[in-house]
């Protein structure tokens, strides 16, 4: 099992920044690739991006490329660098672990809340 704990998200102006922490624990030997989704308020949850840990390539989405990044350390430790928040950008963001052997991600963190205000 992997255990994920995220923190640092908060309120923000618009334009602003933040960074989210996801820290991983547990059998993190297994893990292939770690996510960050996000789910705003009467929406389904969407996909932000992820970093494989084998080779640290990236994935964004449309929505945030450019504006978001990221990363991990080499305490098992993925952040997420939001620049340039839109009001849009407002929800709750949630890590995740996708196992080596797994069909899909299969460890969720708790979430934390973002809120960017116009």
């Amino acid at each position: 099992q992997v255990q994920l704990v995220e923190s640092g998200g908060g309120l923000v102006q618009a334009g602003g920044s933040l960074r989210l922490s996801c820290a991983a624990s547990g059998r993190t030997v297994y893990i292939y690739a770690t996510g960050w989704f996000r789910q705003a308020p009467g929406k389904e949850r969407e996909f932000v991006g992820s970093i494989r840990w084998p080779g640290g390539n990236t994935v964004y989405a449309d929505s945030v490329k450019g504006r978001f990044t990221i990363s991990r350390d080499r305490q098992n430790t993925m952040y997420l660098q939001m620049n340039s928040l839109k009001p849009e950008d407002t929800a709750v963001y949630y890590c995740a672990a996708h196992r080596i052997g797994a069909a899909d991600y299969d460890s969720w963190g708790q979430g934390t809340q973002v809120i960017v205000s116009s």
